[in-house]
């Protein structure tokens, strides 16, 4: 392996180990000095300065036989007076003068003498004091100043390279820190080999990967997985945010990246992270204007830097994103980003094992099972399972245990599900019966559709945005696929809060606004995109662009059939619906005595598990058959 290289940090201050006198600190306290001294200097010239006296107040001192020599010109009249400054020095005076035959003989009555120069003028200090001190210290300060930030404009103006190395701690990050991503590991197991030795790979005529590149949803442990590459190969670690490289002056992102690239082969073997590619490498278009310009220029200067170093020289660039779509494709290709390594969101098994790396360190109660907390949080990343964790140990404090319990778990869940309780809202009898009847419409369907996923819980409590009840099933096992039946079922489960409103309390309410948006976006996409339409068929209608990690965002969609057929699609869309309503509302008058058991549980209760369902169902069906 040979020895290990320290990590130095590249924010560390420039002045480590210099002596005293050597330091910018030093120098800026001589520039202090010597400005206080030269105001002082200033202040004391700007004393000795020449008092403006008016033509009736020079006529008044003349009378007085205050003044002793002047100097007359076609401006101004300069002279001296009796009186004494604090340094014991005659004061001086400047007036304009008036046009008057009789200022000379009256000068020589009262026996001025008239000089050929101006008493006390000195030209030089005036000018030195006036221009050259000034200006003398702007250029100091800004000289100070450039050396202090790293030079230039940039340096000046804190845009100076941004770029981070992290120390060696002694807490460095490995694979052993990074749960249920196997997959990713494997891939990046040979860069680590590649790095603590390349020539592994090179004896045999091959190269080092120059570039990896980590795509998934936020959160999934992308900028987790690259430190521990870095800690498992026991290399430095230089980490910068694609949207650091850019700011308002065109060519400092360039400048960064060359200073980036400069930095990292001094210390190769290395490794060079850019967190959020995108904000630098998005496919570049025709505009060439502004803010546009510099982010062509800093991915210009990037694809060439990436070509321009050797594969010998061991500094593999990695880098994250959750928007791949959008990359340049000259960034993609072989030769730069050599690997592309999906970081997708972690399924059941790696849910549990980044559930006991969270946990490992808290002290859990003997009835938590994670296996279950896995089980109830499908879709979740590791960001998110790590906020349960924590949120888990606040309930547990917040009810003053000693450790954290089952109950801290299922309320954790429900919090980053559906957001805080807010059971201070209160709502009026007619709203919370409305609320009972309308989740247990929900619930009602949800147990009879033969494809719904169990009922695990329902709750009439106010949580977060406007949420003022829920219904959460929770699926038992991992799916990829949805059939069209369970696609209506699913319709059919929507519908069933706002039939149950019309069935029992004979009107309806906003409450099923999202419901209805929800249930109308599956029937869309059953008969646009997913062929599931018996008139239309299985075409696929309108081009639809939606972000491959981060779905809902950046979808735009592309009209390309008829007005006639767009009709089609309407009528369809609409058809699928009204069923799904009309299944609801079936259900609900055939199944009505448990409806009424179940709500009227919800109202005393406020929550009640799938368990209670099952159990009231039971209790009421059951009877009515016998």
């Amino acid at each position: 392996m040979g020895e290990k290289k320290p990590d130095i940090e590249i924010n560390k201050p420039a002045n480590s180990g210099q002596k005293f006198w050597q330091r910018p600190d030093f120098t800026l306290l001589l520039y202090v000095l010597f400005m206080i001294a030269s105001m002082y200097l200033w202040k004391g010239a700007a004393a000795g300065s020449p008092e403006r006296l008016d033509w009736s107040d020079f006529l008044a001192r003349l009378n007085k036989d205050e003044v002793t020599e002047v100097y007359v010109t076609d401006r101004y009249l300069m002279g001296k007076l009796t009186e004494q400054d604090e340094k014991l020095r005659p004061r001086t005076f400047v007036t304009v003068p008036l046009k008057d035959p009789e200022l000379a003989k009256k000068l020589e009555q009262h026996n001025v003498k008239i000089s050929v120069r101006p008493p006390g003028s000195d030209w030089l200090s005036k000018f030195i004091f006036n221009w050259v001190l000034p200006f003398g210290l702007l250029f100091l300060l800004w000289g100070w100043m450039m050396k202090r930030m790293g030079g230039g404009a940039a340096g000046m103006l804190n845009l100076g390279n941004k770029v981070r190395i992290h120390p060696d701690t002694g807490e460095k990050v490995t694979f052993d820190d990074v749960a249920g991503a196997d997959e990713a590991k494997q891939e990046l197991a040979e860069i680590i080999e590649f790095l603590k030795d390349p020539s592994i790979i090179t004896r045999i005529g091959g190269r080092m990967p120059k570039g990896v590149l980590l795509a998934g949803p936020p959160g999934t442990g992308k900028t987790l997985l690259a430190r521990a590459v870095a800690g498992e190969a026991e290399v430095p670690f230089f980490n910068i945010s694609g949207s650091e490289f850019i700011e308002m002056f065109v060519g400092v992102g360039a400048a960064r990246v060359r200073d980036l690239f400069l930095q990292a082969r001094e210390k190769a073997p290395c490794i060079i992270f850019i967190d959020e590619l995108d904000a630098i490498g998005r496919q570049r278009g025709g505009m060439v204007m502004g803010g546009h310009d510099e982010r062509e220029q800093t991915l210009n200067q990037l694809l060439t830097e990436m070509d321009g170093f050797d594969s010998t020289t061991g500094v593999v660039v990695m880098a994250a994103t959750n928007r791949p779509e959008i990359l340049d494709k000259a960034l993609l290709r072989a030769g730069r980003f050599d690997r592309q390594i999906v970081v997708d969101k972690p399924d059941l098994e790696a849910r549990e094992a980044i559930l006991k790396l969270h946990t490992r360190k808290m002290k859990l109660a003997s009835d938590v099972d994670l296996h279950v907390v896995a089980l109830r949080t499908p879709g979740f990343v590791g960001a998110d399972l790590a906020n349960i964790t924590n949120e888990a140990a606040i309930q547990a404090i917040r009810h003053h245990r000693e450790e954290i319990t089952m109950e801290d778990f299922e309320a954790a869940i429900d919090r980053v599900i559906a957001g805080p309780e807010k059971k201070h809202r209160a709502l009026g009898e007619q709203e919370k019966r409305r609320v009972a009847w309308h989740e247990t419409g929900h619930t009602i369907v949800a147990k009879t559709v033969p494809t719904a996923e169990p009922v695990h819980k329902v709750s009439i409590i106010p949580r977060g945005i406007g949420a003022l009840g829920f219904t959460l099933q929770l699926p038992v096992e991992e799916k990829f696929l949805s059939t069209k039946e369970e696609l209506k079922d699913q319709i059919a489960i929507l519908l069933g809060g706002r039939a149950a409103e019309e069935s029992v309390l004979g009107s309806i309410s906003s409450g099923a606004s999202n419901d209805l948006e929800k249930a109308t976006e599956i029937a869309r996409s059953m008969i646009t995109r997913l062929g599931m339409s018996e008139k239309l068929g299985p075409p696929t209608w309108g081009k639809r662009q939606e972000l491959q990690f981060l779905q809902g965002q950046g979808v735009t969609e592309e009209r390309n059939y008829s007005e006639e057929t767009a009709r089609e699609i309407d009528a369809e869309v609409k058809d699928l619906v009204e069923q799904g309503h009309d299944r609801a509302l079936e259900i609900i008058k055939q199944r009505r005595a448990a409806v009424d058991a179940i709500a009227k549980q919800l109202l005393q209760k406020e929550v009640i598990s799938g368990e209670e369902v099952d159990e009231i169902i039971a209790a009421v069906e059951g009877a009515s058959n016998q």
